[in-house]
């Protein structure tokens, strides 16, 4: 979570991740697209191949303007909410990969009119402010338009097993990858499994179709984030709960795109987490897409499922998950990986 890596921008995360997969996978090597993609091989051959993936990258933005007076404008990269936004702290890339601290400016609450006082501005309005006193300042720090920006990374420890910051989506779902890369290594899988980051989730969620192009594989299984039903604006919406388990994703439906689960895939999850002793939550949303929704399209189609776990205040600086969840998830995934043999049913039907 402390690690910055906006879309387009993921190469820290990939290399940390590249360098956490290595002692248990057989290979493991980053694309040109900068996926990475960590491969686990079968012990048997002709078996259908596994590609099990999570996103890298975190939302943020992209600068399009530097004013005079060395204020810095902005565009989304990801679904930003402008609620958030007021008074956070950011981190700025410049053009030789360094980050550097700023602010979101607002207006001075004693100069704030009371019209204004408990309105919501626009991004269009909102300016950064990175302490430079011209735009000449702000050039000269390497800062110029089209340089990334992210909100300052955050790490905390709450009670329990929960933990609170930036990007939980989607490092929780790395961080399950190489939890599941522990247990195949501990107890090979009959199939051969890829696992990969992927890149531009946040951005266009199609960078992880270079990699499924290159895999082929049978099977597609997202690592990502459900929306947690267990605070008060959100308890009639939702069923899944923080510590609850992991989940699985049923149905998810977006503009001119969506995933719905593959029958037998899904019994495999039920299957594996009975016998993994754990829970299976149920999801289902609109408005809710990862890469998933165009990985499942590539080659002859890919049996696909999207495995998550919860997430509370998704998209903001604070968002809270259970490292428990995530631990049930890795579970979970590998003991389906290890019931893939050669009687498992592709075909939807």
């Amino acid at each position: 979570m402390n690690i910055p890596a906006p879309s387009g921008y993921e190469g820290e995360m990939a290399y940390r991740l590249k360098v956490d997969l290595a002692p248990f996978c057989d290979e493991v090597r980053l694309d040109r697209f900068g996926n990475c993609i960590a491969k686990i091989k079968g012990a048997k051959s002709g078996l259908p191949r596994v590609m099990v993936f999570g996103h890298m990258d975190q939302i943020g933005f992209i600068i399009r303007k530097i004013d005079a007076g060395g204020f810095i404008q902005v565009e989304r990269l990801g679904g930003i909410p402008e609620r958030v936004l007021a008074g956070l702290e950011v981190l700025v890339r410049s053009e030789d990969g360094k980050w550097h601290p700023g602010v979101i400016g607002m207006k001075s609450h004693h100069a704030t009119p009371v019209e204004e006082a408990y309105k919501v501005e626009k991004l269009a309005d909102i300016r950064m402010d990175i302490g430079a006193k011209s735009k000449e300042e702000v050039n000269g720090l390497g800062i110029h338009i089209g340089c990334p920006v992210i909100y300052k990374p955050a790490f905390t420890a709450l009670a329990g097993n929960r933990v609170c910051g930036t990007a939980v989506d989607n490092r929780g779902g790395c961080a399950c990858l190489v939890r599941i890369a522990e247990k195949l290594c501990e107890k090979r899988q009959d199939c051969d499994v890829y696992l990969v980051g992927t890149v531009w989730e946040e951005f266009n969620m199609r960078g992880g179709i270079l990699a499924a192009r290159e895999i082929e594989p049978d099977i597609a299984i997202s690592l990502d984030v459900s929306i947690a039903g267990d605070t008060a604006d959100l308890s009639g919406r939702y069923d899944d709960a923080l510590g609850g388990g992991p989940c699985v994703q049923l149905y998810s439906r977006g503009t001119h795109n969506g995933t719905m689960a593959h029958a037998p895939l899904f019994r495999l999850a039920l299957e594996s987490a009975a016998r993994a002793g754990c829970n299976l939550q149920r999801f289902a949303s609109t408005g809710m897409l990862t890469d998933l929704s165009h990985i499942q399209l590539e080659g002859r189609g890919a049996a696909s499922l999207e495995m998550c776990f919860p997430v509370r205040y998704t998209h903001s600086p604070v968002e809270i998950c259970d490292v428990n969840d995530i631990e049930k998830l890795s579970k979970v995934v590998a003991e389906m990986t290890r019931n893939i043999d050669e009687t498992f049913k592709l075909d939807r039907y």
